[in-house]
């Protein structure tokens, strides 16, 4: 039996701070909603736009897979791991926050906005050395397919993570479908809240 949970763009919880214009899929700062927290491990998913040289200064993370998606523009990266880097359109971050790290994201373009989606999972494993990965993905590669982009096995397709999920991106044309054969049919889940 398949269960299907929709959740339509319009129903997400919106935060407008003038620099940052956020939609949150779950629960996340000032929206709340008891029937939205998460989904199994996916906690965050917000699809947010970042205002031309503005962005989110220096915070803290721990025990949480965070992952940056940017669909256009690009935002550079630095952390109290060393890394200083920009992502782009076509690129996959992942930061495994493990014992804690600290990080800012700013949008150093002074003629666009940048468009992103940024992703929190909940880790299997806590934690964990805190550790910083990025790779550069050829989009042509999901045009009416799906392209993995995250696992949890170091050695497959895309950045991995700490936990049992895979994500997939495609670009599809009208009228053309694709299948996704699930990886893990039968998962034991713990969750870690």
């Amino acid at each position: 039996m398949t269960n299907t949970v929709l959740h339509k763009s319009e129903t997400r919880g919106h935060a407008n701070h003038g620099w940052l214009d956020s939609h949150h899929t779950f629960s996340f700062a000032n929206y709340y909603n008891p029937e939205r927290m998460h989904f199994g491990v996916l906690r965050v998913l917000n699809d947010d736009i970042v205002a031309e040289a503005r962005g989110f200064g220096t915070h803290p993370h721990d025990n949480m897979e965070i992952i940056s998606i940017p669909l256009e523009g690009d935002l550079e990266h630095k952390d109290s791991m060393g890394n200083t880097t920009v992502i782009k359109e076509g690129d996959i971050q992942v930061m495994s926050a493990g014992t804690g790290i600290y990080h800012s994201e700013y949008n150093k373009n002074k003629d666009q906005a940048v468009k992103f989606l940024q992703i929190w999972v909940f880790p299997n494993k806590k934690n964990v050395t805190p550790r910083y990965d990025q790779i550069t993905l050829n989009v042509k590669d999901r045009h009416n397919k799906l392209q993995q982009i995250l696992s949890p096995n170091a050695d497959d397709q895309g950045v991995w993570i700490y936990q049992d999920a895979w994500f997939h991106m495609g670009n599809f044309d009208k009228g053309v479908t694709a299948t996704y054969d699930v990886k893990r049919k039968e998962m034991e889940f713990t969750p870690l809240f």
